[in-house]
């Protein structure tokens, strides 16, 4: 899915750039053995901080009551600690000389990348767009709940039927059976349904969609609005949305399936799932996740779960799973970024293990190790020492029988689309240190 690479040659202000880039980081290795560390002593100091700040990181989160408190403390007192020992042994200039050069190689790096992807001419990284039919009877729900009041604050119901749309508006209970509305829409003669509300809400509608084969709308009225960031359109302003009905095109993109319920974003098993499943999660998320994932690191809750990836890869016990509707740019632990496609027709499947220090020491560093594993696949069973277990399906929580198969389910949906819209673009260009250096030597 994917056009063929073209190799382009690498910009000369990329390649100076990497060369500074690399230039920096040899300096600051030698400053680092030669100048500043001249003591043995201080470097063993430093080496036996870092230890210390990461096995308090550790003892934080995965311990409750003194110990973490503790571990706490000895993570901030560690580094601290550190400082004052290279004051009295007259390290700390060149300390700073150290982080001077590493900053200067990391931006220099970047700026070389930024410019090679700027003269590559690169592939389209949105689904191709078809032209879109005349409606004659657009149907939508709204939640007025969804996103803190957003269907109310950008006034969409009276947008929406401006532009021919009939509109139904949520008034009951939560949960309202939106599937049941989606059928009876399409049963009716509906050649387009819609959605204004949160991720789970429009996949419930996607569903129904894809089944009949009608066009799908999304109208970002969510919290987070993954999908409508996915498809290009503008999370800002859910009213842009509403410029499908007249000015649009249709993408064709893929679902994803878990024992017969589809998703748009993703579903999540483990650590999230169990967290997700907590009372008071959404008043306190932060407090709920310091409080459970002690006994989630240490197996004392949830399932041991086995994932069994395309019959070709096993990953045991693995402390957080999750499986997407094609794969996400995974810039970093700390959160996931976005998809740039989302009809390649497969699932993205990123497994974390952290059960120790050592592992937990390597996913903060970002070093990749077993603790990591992010591959593409077809189908995923997760199967667990449980008869059922919870799964974080687009952000909601769901009991799910096991084992639990995910599937994906290429090209299954229609959307309609602004033909005006900001749009996916391109990836980040990598600035990994092998990049780099291909940079420097002029290869692309």
């Amino acid at each position: 899915m994917t056009g063929t690479t073209e190799h382009v040659a690498v910009p000369v202000a990329a390649r100076w750039l990497s060369g500074l880039a690399i230039a920096c980081a040899l300096a600051a290795v030698v400053l680092l053995v030669a100048g500043g560390l001249r003591s043995l002593g201080v470097f063993l100091t430093a080496a036996a901080g870092l230890v210390l700040m990461l096995t308090g990181m550790w003892w934080f989160v995965s311990h409750l009551g003194g110990v973490r408190w503790f571990g706490g403390a000895l993570a901030v007192l560690a580094p601290v600690t550190v400082l004052v020992v290279f004051a009295f042994a007259h390290a700390i200039w060149p300390l700073v000389g150290i982080g001077v050069l590493v900053v200067t190689a990391l931006v220099s790096a970047h700026a070389a990348a930024r410019r090679y992807a700027t003269a590559r001419e690169s592939e389209a990284h949105a689904p191709p767009a078809a032209p879109a039919p005349r409606l004659q009877d657009p149907r939508l729900i709204m939640n007025p709940r969804s996103g803190g009041g957003k269907v109310t604050r950008f006034e969409l119901p009276a947008r929406a039927s401006a532009r021919g749309a009939t509109v139904t508006v949520l008034t009951g209970p939560e949960h309202t059976d939106v599937a049941e509305w989606a059928r009876e829409a399409v049963a009716q003669g509906a050649d387009l349904i819609g959605v204004a509300g949160g991720d789970g809400t429009q996949a419930l509608v996607a569903a129904v969609a894809a089944e009949h084969g009608v066009p799908f709308l999304v109208l970002s009225a969510g919290t987070r609005n993954h999908f409508a960031m996915d498809l290009g359109l503008d999370r800002a302003d859910p009213a842009a949305g509403l410029l499908a009905l007249e000015d649009g095109v249709e993408l064709c993109v893929d679902l994803g399936d878990i024992n017969g319920r589809t998703f748009v974003n993703n579903a999540s098993f483990g650590a999230y799932a169990e967290v997700v499943q907590q009372p008071g999660y959404r008043e306190d998320k932060r407090g709920t996740m310091l409080k459970v994932l002690p006994d989630l690191l240490s197996g004392h809750r949830g399932s041991r779960l086995v994932a069994r990836v395309d019959d070709q890869l096993t990953i045991e016990a693995p402390t957080a799973l999750l499986v997407s509707n094609n794969a996400y740019e995974l810039s970093d632990l700390a959160g996931l970024g976005r998809r740039y496609r989302l009809d390649r027709g497969e699932l993205g499947v990123v497994s974390v293990t952290v059960d120790s220090a050592a592992r937990a020491a390597q996913l903060i560093s970002g070093t990749r190790s077993s603790g990591l594993v992010e591959v593409a696949a077809r189908e995923v069973v997760v199967e667990a020492d449980a008869e059922a277990i919870p799964v974080g399906i687009d952000g909601e929580s769901v009991l799910m029988s096991t084992p639990v198969t995910c599937r994906i389910r290429p090209a299954a949906l229609r959307v309609r689309v602004p033909r005006a819209r900001p749009g996916v673009g391109a990836p980040p260009p990598s600035a990994h240190p092998a990049v780099v250096v291909r940079m420097a030597l002029g290869r692309s």
